[in-house]
This record gives C-alpha cells, structure tokens and sequence, in this order.
C-alpha cells in the first residue's frame, strides 16, 4: 500500500487544526491520536486570526455559541512599584474588529474540532496513539499503541511537549522553568464583565481575569510563587473565591466557583527549527511558553496554517510534501514567530518578578506609550491579533 500524503500525530486543538486544514484541500491525511481533554479550568482567548482559520474549517460554527467575545483588554500595574502607569485600555472597534478575539473552554474546543474530523472527507481518525516512529528517506512509518502500522510522505508532530515523534527524531529542544505555576478555574461572578479581560500585573506574575458567555461568568488565569500556587490550588471553593475577589479588587463583585481548576508548571521551550527529514512540528511540539498573553493556542494554529499552505503549495507543484525543499518556507517562517512571541512573553514575565525600578521604569513607559500614541497602540493591536508578516493564507 503506497504511503499517504501526511499523517498528523496528536489529537489536540493544534493537530486537529492542521489535520482539517490538509483535508479540507483534498490531501489524504490521517489523524493519530486518542480524544483525551483534560478538565482543568483552561479557556483559550483565540485571536481573529485564529477565529478566521476555524471559519475557513467549517468549525467556527460550532464553537461560536460557546464562545465570549473579548472587546476590550484592560491592563492595570499592581506591582507597587514607585513608577507605576495609569490603567491601559484597548478596544478592538479602534482598529476595525468588533472583538481581539474569543474566549472558549478549551476542552469545548477540542470537541468541537473533533465533531467536525469525525465527517471530514479526505481524514481517517486512529484513536490510538504513536508508540515508535521510523523516519526514511521516501516515508516515515509509524506503529500506534494497538499494533496498527501507517506510513506517510510527511509526518507532523502535534503530540506536545513530550512529543515523541520530536524525540524519534533526534530534535533536542531548549528547556527553561520560572520559579511559578498558574492556577486556573472558572468563576462566576455578580457584576457583568462587559466583554473585558483584565489583567493585573503583579510582582508575582500576571493575575487574567477573561470574559465566557453568559455574562457572569469568566476564566482565571492566576500566575504566583509555585509553592504558594500549591497552597491555594489546595483550599476549598469558597476560600479560593474569595481570594480571587480580593485580588480583582472585587471589580466584578462577589464570585464563586463555577467550574474545574487545574495548575499549571510555569516553563518553555524552543527549537532552531520545527522540520527535521520528514518531519513538521506544531503546537507544543515545537514551542512552549506559560499561559500569558494569550499566545500558545494561537501559534499553534498559525502552524497548522502555515504548515497546509506549504504542503498544498508542494503537491500542486508535483513536489514531495515531505522533502527539507518543500518545508523549507514554512521552517523559517515559524522559527521567526515562535522566537518572537516567546520572547515578548518571557520578557514580560520576568520583568515583573525583578523588582528593579530601571526596569519598573521600562515597561511602564512601553505601557504609557501605547496608551497615548494612538498610531503606535494600533500597531501593536494588529500584530497582536493578526500579524501581517507572512500571515497563512486562511487567516489573512
């Protein structure tokens, strides 16, 4: 049995993007990996971009409902710090879109996505995952955990941090920690949150408080001191409640619990490149950064866009999907964004845990600056939503 054109590994929101995408242009794809969301409180803000993609996908639809539209991000400096900015405010109508994005419960998302491979034309689902990969010079074979062998022109790796297709490989990536986790949860609260997300900057790390429908109702993202993390991941539902209204400053009133929490390590990772012989990396896989910003769901979709231009780009072409040639373009163009984006972040993140008012002083005149040169809080608005730079084809 000849090889078939692609075979995606990991069955989360990043692989099932780019499997979907592959077989929406008619590329025999299969998508290795079991349906295993984790109820940990997670939401994920997607950006227009990314909202855009899932358009072209045919997903957005069933996503939507579940979705909150994030019309306004207000940041305010909680540091305590002798230089300290007044709030920023950044409202998406300013450059043209009724919302930056939308907030939606991770694992509704992987459903959905997941609804939708299980009709796609052109995609087999194994639900099985990969236990050992051999990388050849015309295929890669993979043998799953049921005993089932597939071989495929092009591998991607969508199976996350610990990606083992990576490690099949011979890729070492670079692996660093910061000395905090994040407690997520969802809260339901009595005053409406309007469709704003508001984050608080902190000497112990970002405090994101992100809109979910209904009203009352929004997700936490709360990064602080690892063991302190532990200790609070650790109280009741009504004590943590109540120590997330005292640290939002009671703005959205009194709060509960309303849904799971998780806790999430505070780390990343990097690779040179996400290509190696006939190989494409994507989502955690390739590059790991904490939940800040808003940033990890959406580059990992931004690769599986880039990833199907390249590979329908090669075909139509007559040229090997798997070939260094034909992943070329699409290596160097996530190398240059996961560097940008992990380095905006990390910045950020250890900015506020210095404490050195030279550096206070910095990132409030970055903030100060957005905030009043209209011109320039544009800029940063669009690149952060949608960058222009080599934007894949269906997120333009």
């Amino acid at each position: 049995m000849p090889p078939l054109a692609v075979a995606v590994v990991g069955a989360g929101a990043a692989g099932l993007g780019a499997a979907l995408a592959l077989a929406r242009d008619g590329i025999p794809t299969a998508l290795v990996g079991r349906h295993a969301p984790v109820a940990d409180g997670r939401t994920v803000a997607l950006l227009d971009g990314s909202v855009r993609f899932l358009r072209a996908l045919g997903a957005w639809d069933g996503i939507a409902p579940h979705a909150s539209p994030l019309a306004e991000l207000h940041i305010v400096d909680d540091t305590g710090s002798l230089f300290r900015p007044p709030p920023a405010r950044f409202v998406a109508t300013e450059i043209g879109l009724d919302a930056f994005g939308w907030n939606v419960e991770s694992a509704r998302l992987v459903e959905s996505l997941r609804v939708q491979a299980r009709s796609a034309s052109n995609l087999t689902l194994f639900e099985s995952d990969a236990s050992a990969a051999e990388f050849g010079a015309d295929a890669v074979d993979l043998t799953l955990g049921d005993g089932t062998r597939l071989s495929a022109r092009l591998a991607v790796g969508a199976d996350g941090a610990r990606s083992k297709l990576r490690e099949a490989a011979g890729l070492v990536p670079r692996e660093w920690s910061y000395p905090q986790a994040a407690l997520t949860t969802i809260l339901a609260h009595t005053r409406p949150h309007r469709d704003v997300s508001t984050e608080f900057h902190t000497r112990e790390g970002p405090f994101t408080l992100v809109p979910l429908p209904g009203g009352h109702r929004s997700s936490l993202v709360w990064v602080m001191d690892a063991a302190r993390a532990e200790t609070m991941a650790a109280q009741d539902d009504a004590a943590l409640a109540r120590a997330v209204e005292t640290r939002a400053q009671a703005m959205l009133g009194a709060m509960r619990l309303d849904g799971p929490r998780g806790l999430v390590p505070m780390r990343g990772l990097s690779l040179p490149s996400p290509v190696a012989t006939r190989l494409a990396l994507v989502g955690e896989a390739a590059h790991l950064f904490p939940p800040i910003g808003a940033q990890g769901l959406n580059l990992g979709l931004r690769d599986a866009a880039a990833l199907r231009d390249a590979v329908v780009a090669s075909m139509a072409d007559g040229r090997d999907p798997g070939s260094r040639a034909a992943l070329a373009g699409f290596a160097r163009s996530r190398s240059r964004d996961a560097r940008l984006r992990t380095l905006a972040v990390d910045t950020l993140n250890r900015s506020l845990l210095t404490g050195f008012l030279p550096v206070d002083v910095l990132r409030g005149l970055g903030l100060l600056a957005m905030t009043t040169i209209a011109p320039l809080r544009r800029i940063v608005m669009r690149e952060g939503v949608v960058p222009r730079l080599g934007a894949p084809s269906l997120m333009r």
